[in-house]
């Protein structure tokens, strides 16, 4: 079978040594005889997976000891609501950047006040605002570092005071290097760069568990409930994280985050170049504010017609996962870690070849 180029947005795009790894995994882990798909999470086995895995994203993200690194389920959608119930005493604030921004500030509205500093909702997201300052009379700062679905990204955090900044990474995490230190949390669904969908990491400064508001909490909710039983309080994703696992293994062989980010540049530069000397396309965002991780472009307006011809070209050179959300139609060719450049040279050279 020919190669197919998987430019999904999410789940996404995987190494393959972490699929060959995990295959003999579900045949027989770790010398067991047994299944990972059965094997009790309890086991020593499964508890060095959990802590090689921790171990891997604290040394690739350069992670301190005052932080505790978490492996829990529900997906960053739950992040936006167990994130407020746990820290939201009186108000927070919010940007709104993105469909994902938005709903996390909707989720905090069921648990105090929420002051949006900046927004670009009106402006179909297609920017990243940066005239706001961060409230210091707030409980804790919010965004969203990477918006998959508009393409925006952010170049620069802002100075937060004394201000806890919690950031949604979801979908650039592990893509180029981070001060983690300057986070208060960081969280990410895996299923963009980390490993398959199922598991979701979060980082936490150790004195956040101080800044708890009062209220009743359900155990499952509490960050300090899973950082003191090693993210096993309740049966953990077993099969996610072992995939994870072998994936930040290999970001970690292909020289880590700092190896990433020259990687996915290669690609977005390549890409973004394609867009910007065709007749045909156009970007759909802020040039600043263009994402390395989620390229979103469209047809020039005179050309829109032609949509159904690339189309087929994109099939005939097995190209996948090209299509744009419907909040801004056209494409979106997503460049996860994993892609290699020969991937995004099928696309560009399917749009060199439509062009003349």
């Amino acid at each position: 079978m020919s190669k197919i180029h998987n430019f999904s947005a999410g789940p996404s795009i995987l190494a393959e040594s972490a699929f060959a790894k995990s295959i003999q995994d579900i045949k027989n882990f770790a010398g067991t005889g047994l299944s990972i798909l059965e094997v009790s999470h309890r086991g020593k086995e499964f508890e060095k997976v959990m802590a090689d895995a921790a171990g891997l994203v604290r040394t690739l993200l350069g992670v301190p000891d005052d932080y505790d690194i978490l492996f829990l389920q529900g997906g960053a959608s739950t992040q936006f609501f167990q994130i407020p119930m746990n820290f939201l005493k009186t108000k927070a604030a919010y940007t709104d950047t993105g469909t994902w921004a938005n709903r996390a500030l909707i989720e905090a509205k069921g648990f105090g006040e929420v002051d949006v500093v900046a927004s670009s909702k009106a402006s179909n997201y297609s920017f990243i605002p940066k005239d706001y300052q961060v409230p210091q009379d707030v409980d804790y700062f919010h965004c969203t570092s990477n918006n998959t679905i508009f393409g925006t990204q952010i170049k620069q955090f802002p100075d937060c005071g004394n201000t806890p900044l919690i950031c949604d990474m979801s979908s650039d995490i592990f893509s180029k290097p981070v001060d983690v230190t300057k986070f208060a949390m960081i969280y990410a669904g895996a299923q963009k760069n980390m490993g398959p969908a199922g598991v979701t990491l979060v980082i936490i400064k150790k004195d956040m568990y101080d800044k708890m508001a009062d209220r009743h909490i359900p155990t499952m909710m509490k960050y300090k409930i899973h950082a003191d039983n090693d993210s096993m309080y309740n049966t953990p994703p077993v099969f996610p994280i072992l995939v994870s696992k072998y994936n930040l293994e290999w970001m970690l062989s292909e020289g880590g985050v700092e190896g990433m980010a020259k990687r996915n540049q290669e690609k977005a530069d390549l890409l973004y170049n394609a867009i910007d000397n065709s007749p045909y396309f156009k970007g759909t965002t802020a040039v600043e504010d263009r994402s390395q991780m989620n390229v979103c472009f469209v047809f020039e307006e005179e050309h829109i017609g032609l949509e159904a011809k690339f189309n087929e070209a994109c099939k005939e050179a097995n190209l996948s996962g090209l299509k744009g959300h419907r909040s801004v139609g056209g494409y979106r060719a997503s460049l996860y870690n994993a892609l290699p450049l020969e991937s995004v040279q099928a696309l560009v050279n399917v749009m060199e070849t439509f062009a003349s």
